[in-house]
Order: structure tokens, then sequence, then C-alpha cells
């Protein structure tokens, strides 16, 4: 390794690359030798393009144009064309963020041809097998170097699977795994992004004719939710109820294929005001001035709680049980009353503690890595 130190970071969906975006600012700001592996999980590549560029980060080395596909044929080929890049730059370590197939594909093909993986955002459990992630980030855990916990629960859950606890025997001899609890880079990426969008878009919620704290924001896009017709129809009853009793308008940003679903099951959306799903810089600036959020997304959980916004988890499970903990969330579940309910209840919700940390994560994670291989 000498005295230098090369560093892969893999990623593959937007949410990856907006929770890795602090983590490859800091690294610009060192100058460090590194270099991006963009997979193309979901989008296209004129779109991902036009978000890096958005979000002032450098563009990636390699892109794979790998798309959607089944989940054996897309992590299939990510596998075989990470280990010819890896094998060819030959970096120190790889680092990648949270569950996707894409961290899969790139820790396997890594951890096959001796290059250290540091997972960032280890440690999270649904203790749901249903999930698709859940197995993703079970199996990278056990895999990885070097583990980033968000809180002391995703440490636990990693202790508790035996994970640091023993000495292993590795390419480079042996080796501990190294566990640090360092906050969620998602607070650092909200906090980064939220001045980027207010610079960027500083009229955004009133372009949309709404006035802040006077709506309430809905996402939900999550298959085992919206593929299933007595759930989908749940939810939006929920929603349309809840707007008419607060007086507040719901606005919800539905993905494609969530329309394509509400058609098919023959369902309605009067009552809520539906809109094309926003940039992430302009969805920020919409959750900052909601009162309160209703989703199913791992992601706007951490964010709402970032930004102090109330939030109902329209799921019977959490993989962020930190936000429930600290009073900045509740779960709703998935039939409407049990929604009303939850949304009635976390009204009174009025400010907590941050539980993913105080916005500093990516400097804390290349501090480890870099202390730890120089």
């Amino acid at each position: 390794m000498g005295d230098s130190l090369k560093i892969a970071i893999a990623l593959g969906t937007r949410p990856e690359i907006i929770k890795l975006s602090p983590v490859i600012r800091e690294l610009e700001a060192r100058a460090a030798d590194y270099f991006i592996i963009h997979s193309n999980q979901h989008y296209s590549y004129e779109m991902d393009r036009i978000f890096f560029e958005e979000l002032e980060l450098p563009k990636p080395k390699y892109n794979l144009g790998v798309r959607s596909a089944s989940n054996a044929k897309q992590i299939a080929q990510m596998m075989q064309e990470m280990e010819e890049i890896l094998l060819k730059e030959k970096p120190d370590v790889l680092f990648v963020q949270g569950d996707t197939n894409t961290v899969l594909a790139s820790a396997i093909a890594a951890h096959k041809i001796g290059i250290l993986i540091a997972h960032i955002e280890a440690g999270l459990r649904s203790f749901d097998r249903r999930m698709p992630e859940e197995a993703n980030r079970i199996i990278v855990d056990h895999i990885s170097d070097y583990l980033f916990p968000p809180t002391n629960e995703a440490k636990l859950n990693l202790r508790r699977e035996g994970i640091g606890l023993k000495e292993m025997i590795t390419w480079r001899g042996p080796f501990t795994p190294k566990i640090f609890v360092t906050g969620n880079t998602s607070v650092d990426a909200t906090k980064q992004n939220l001045d980027l969008a207010e610079e960027t878009f500083p009229n955004y919620v009133e372009s949309l004719g709404l006035k802040p704290k006077e709506y309430l924001l809905v996402t939900a896009h999550r298959a085992e939710n919206v593929d299933r017709p007595e759930v989908l129809k749940e939810f939006l009853e929920a929603f349309r109820e809840i707007s008419t009793e607060t007086n507040k308008k719901v606005i919800y940003p539905i993905h494609p294929r969530t329309r394509k679903r509400v058609e098919e099951f023959g369902l309605t959306t009067k009552g809520i005001k539906i809109i094309d799903p926003p940039g992430y810089l302009e969805f920020l600036l919409l959750q900052k001035s909601a009162a309160c959020i209703l989703t199913d997304s791992g992601g706007v959980q951490e964010e709402a709680c970032t930004l102090g916004i109330p939030c109902v988890v329209l799921r019977k499970s959490s993989d962020r049980p930190e936000s429930i903990s600290a009073g900045g969330a509740i779960l709703g579940g998935v039939e409407k009353n049990e929604i009303k309910k939850a949304f009635g209840t976390i009204q009174s919700a009025k400010s907590w503690p941050n539980p993913y940390g105080n916005g500093f994560a990516a400097r804390q994670i290349v501090d480890e890595v870099i202390k730890g291989l120089l």
C-alpha cells in the first residue's frame, strides 16, 4: 500500500449518490486518489449525468449501463464488470453504501479478489426477509472489513451476528473487522444539499401554490405496498380523509409505476394533489416545508428526522427504528384507520434529538479508513 491510498466508490442508484455525496466531497477536499464506478442500476445515463451536475459532483470514471433486469441477471452482470474494473485499477479499498444490488455485487467482486470493503450504513435490519434489501445488507456486512453503522442500535445488530468479535484470516493476513459508529451520511447530505437547493430553487414550494406547514407530503412506492390493490386503496383513502379532516392539501409525488397501479386497480386519487416526481433538490424543499410526511421510504424517514418534520411510516416494520425511538416518527402500518391514528398521535411531536448524528459522518468515515490503512 505504501504511503498512498487508492479508493474506489461503487454506486448505482440516486439514494446512493445522495448519501455518498458528502464522502465524495470529503475526498475531493483532501485531494484523495479515488474514482467512482456507477452501475446505472435504475436510471438512464443522461438523467444521472444531470443529477451529478446538480449536486456539483465529479463524473464517474466508469458507467456500466446495467439497467433494470431480474435480480440474478443484474447482479451477475455487475459482478463481472466490477471485477474487471477492480482488477485493472487495483484500489486498496472499496466504499459501498446501503443495501442495493449494486452494493451486493460490488462487495462480492471486491471480496473475491482481496480488496478491502468499507460498508457505509452498516448494521441496518428490518428483521423482515420479505424486503429484498435485507439479504443484501446482511451479506455485505459479513464480508466487509470496515463497517460504519449510523447508530449504536445498528452496531448492536452487527455484534449480535458476531461481526467484529473475532479475528479473520484475510488476503492481507489476520484482521478483525473494524466497526465505527459515525452517524448517517444522510444528515451530512441533507444539510449540504439543502443549502444548494435553497440557492438553486428559492421559490419552488410557492410555485406549486403551497404555503409552508399548510400541506402534508406523501411518498409511497415500495412494491409490497403499491403492488397490492388492497393496500394501495387503504393508503389513498387514508390520505384523502386526513386531508379533509385537517383542511390541508396532501401532495403526492407519484412514480409512473405507482400511477400505473392506480389505473390498473381502478382506484381514484380524487382529493389528493398528484405531481410528477420532482428532482432531489426540489424534494428536499418540499420536505422542509411540510407539516408532516407520510412515507414508506427509509431514506425519507432519515431526512424528515433531520429536518424536524414529524413522520408516519407506512409499513408494519421499519429498518430505521431510531427515528421512532427519538419521537420523530411513528409506525402507521398499512391500514387506513391505523394510519389515521398514527397521524393523529405524531402531531404532538415538536422536537427531538437527531439519532442519526451531527452531520460529520463523512469526515469520520474517511478519517478512520485512512488511519487504518496508511
